[in-house]
């Protein structure tokens, strides 16, 4: 089969593309799936840079996402069977082979069938960045109908969805963009109050909007400067949740604190990164909601654009450029 190789951590130009055994099945309990579309993630490029969580399996293949049709079954599977379209989010942190291939493996309890209204392209680009905003609003900050939100990068691949996602909950919805191409974006998905953060302070804003009380929930997928400031656009008891590690100083912090604000981090990938079973599926079964969402025409994912396989280097040089709006997808 054909596949993405990383032999080392480095620049874009690390990513091989090169032939490989077809994977066997590492359990009975395990379906091997015929990749379609593979999501490329920022996570993604992190990795390759930096190096996966698991530096001493090498060489590895990264992409956690992935979409296709089940080629064969373990002898223990009973939710599959061969030929049923299937998507998921499974490997690409260094521990078990990842998506950038034509061929990969997963445990039948973490993937999910794919919604019949979605292409196998769109349904690639769905899972990590649908767990990463569900867990991160619902089950980090706990959002509820009727409480107000910020979303930051509402026209990336994780705020775009969760801009959805709140939208559904019953939550009213304030965002940050760049230019009038992704405010239209953010305010066609649902999007209350569209704030251009290169043209307005941002927490100022979100001051106005909710009548100098600040938001219930900030959602940071941006970090850095717009985490630390998130915290003066948050209401007393408020909530952020952020995707980053991020150094602030100590007035941010002392505001932070004065106001009795919560900080929660979100990182999906920990169940898998620590075997937690359970929990994977759960996650699992946040893709079942979400592709009833889709259904029912409630949810949508935006893909930016689409490479070949064999262009992985040129997708993660496009991700690591940023401002693109939606999700990158590879076609094995």
């Amino acid at each position: 089969m054909k596949t993405i190789l990383m032999h080392q951590p480095g620049p874009a130009e690390v990513l091989q593309y090169a032939t490989a055994p077809l994977p066997e099945l590492p359990s009975a309990s395990h379906v091997r799936v015929r990749l379609q579309a593979v999501g490329v993630n920022p996570v993604d490029t992190k990795l390759r840079k930096g190096g996966t969580y698991f530096p001493e399996r090498l060489p590895v293949i990264l992409g956690c996402d992935g979409a296709g049709v089940v080629d064969g079954v373990g002898s223990a599977v009973t939710r599959v069977r061969p030929g049923d379209a299937v998507f998921f989010m499974n490997g690409g942190i260094g521990g078990e082979p990842g998506n950038y291939s034509e061929f990969t493996t997963v445990h039948e309890e973490y993937v999910a069938a794919k919604p019949a209204q979605l292409d196998m392209v769109h349904a690639a680009a769905l899972p990590l960045v649908l767990i990463t905003a569900w867990e991160a609003l619902f089950e980090r900050a706990g959002l509820q109908a009727g409480q107000t939100v910020l979303i930051h990068a509402a026209a990336g691949g994780v705020g775009h969805v969760a801009v959805q996602l709140a939208r559904n909950a019953g939550a009213r919805v304030a965002v940050t963009v760049s230019g009038a191409e992704k405010a239209d974006l953010a305010r066609r998905l649902g999007a209350e109050k569209i704030i251009d953060y290169r043209r307005e302070d941002f927490a100022q804003a979100a001051l106005e909007w909710t009548g100098g009380a600040g938001v219930d929930v900030v959602f940071d997928t941006v970090g850095g400067a717009t985490f630390c400031a998130s915290f003066a656009a948050a209401k007393v008891y408020g909530k952020i949740v952020t995707l980053l590690q991020s150094e602030c100083s100590a007035a941010d912090l002392k505001l932070a604190r004065t106001r009795n604000q919560s900080i929660h981090y979100e990182l999906m990938l920990t169940p898998m990164l620590l075997g937690m079973h359970a929990a994977r599926v759960a996650q699992r079964k946040m893709l079942e909601a979400a592709a009833q969402m889709v259904e029912a025409g409630r949810l949508e994912v935006v893909v930016g654009c689409t490479f070949p396989l064999e262009q992985a280097a040129e997708a993660h040089r496009l991700v690591e450029a940023g401002h693109l709006a939606g999700k990158i997808v590879l076609i094995p």
